[in-house]
């Protein structure tokens, strides 16, 4: 008898060393933050896990079917604008894209995915306007917009001096500081996009990708690579 209570005193303090060593685990690892992996990563097909402060300046180098350009960007000029496009750049969202809409004289505009699955998602990711503080003089890169609020992933160059874009609300956020000409050089001969004119239907080019351009506009301009360079 004495040796069956020995035994199940025994048992009991184990027990009990084994509860409390489990609540000091928990305890312990209640207030650690979560493992690096388990942390949402950026993906593209999720606009909102794209959301990393730009910094104060950085530049970023377009390879193109024309050559070489790259961009200086100054945060300050427009924040939002600096941010979402030092996203997109750092995760390839542009890697592929067309420029488009090849106006001679006023803008080169690009900025939709490659990717149909990607446009899509990107469509409704709008952010807020920025303060206009640059002048969209030649080479000064700027997000497009539809309207108050409703910038998203099209950007254009100015491709000369377009001041009368500065009352209308589209920020610059940056120059290209290397390879205008380059810019200078993409194909324009499709003109504006339909309706108003013969080039890609944005809408199609949203829904289809790639695959829509190359088939109907062969000849359009691309961008290789875009990447974020120091």
């Amino acid at each position: 008898m004495m040796m069956k209570n020995l035994l199940t005193t025994f048992f009991a303090m184990i027990l009990a060393t084994g509860i409390l060593w489990g609540q000091a685990q928990t305890q312990e690892t209640a207030g650690k933050p979560a493992a690096q992996g388990s942390a949402a990563r950026p993906s593209l097909l999720k606009p909102s896990s794209l959301n990393e402060q730009a910094p104060t300046t950085f530049k970023a180098k377009f390879t193109t079917t024309k050559g070489d350009f790259v961009v200086e960007v100054t945060r300050a000029w427009a924040p939002l604008g600096a941010d979402r496009f030092y996203n997109l750049v750092k995760n390839h969202f542009y890697d592929g894209a067309s420029f488009f809409r090849v106006l001679p004289g006023f803008v080169a505009q690009f900025g939709l995915s490659a990717k149909p699955e990607i446009s899509r998602i990107w469509a409704s990711a709008t952010f807020k306007d920025d303060p206009v503080t640059q002048s969209n003089l030649e080479g000064y890169l700027t997000f497009a917009t539809a309207g108050r609020n409703t910038r998203t992933t099209q950007l254009f160059i100015n491709l000369a001096n377009n001041q009368n874009l500065d009352g209308m609300g589209f920020a610059p956020f940056g120059k290209v500081i290397e390879g205008m000409d380059v810019v200078q050089k993409f194909y324009s001969g499709y003109g504006e996009g339909a309706p108003s004119g013969n080039g890609p239907d944005q809408g199609r080019v949203t829904n289809e990708g790639k695959a829509y351009l190359d088939k109907s506009f062969p000849l359009l301009d691309s961008i290789k690579t875009a990447v974020i360079v120091r």
